[in-house]
């Protein structure tokens, strides 16, 4: 089991374009559906319904507010503003 989420962010020319936050997950288990969600995200889940990450589509309006209550909303708990800084600084 990959048991720490962690952000990956795609950058063009210095600016955040896009970025992924990996939920923890047993190794091997894919996204089977996508979900829209609140403010640019879509929550990718597996077989069974868990959700094993969010693809932030419009990192330059990022808000950890937002992502938070979709944490919330998935049973996850919320991350620090320093768990996601690079799309804060963005």
């Amino acid at each position: 089991m990959i048991n720490t989420p962690y952000l990956e962010v795609t950058y063009r020319k210095g600016r955040a374009i896009a970025a992924y936050y990996y939920l923890p997950r047993c190794p091997g288990q894919r996204s089977v559906r996508t979900q829209r969600s609140h403010g640019g995200l879509l929550i990718d889940f597996a077989r069974g319904g868990r959700p094993v990450g969010v693809e932030i589509t419009t990192p330059h309006t990022f808000s950890v507010s937002i992502f938070n209550r979709v944490l919330r909303e998935l049973g996850l708990p919320p991350v620090k503003p320093e768990d996601v800084a690079p799309l804060i600084a963005n």
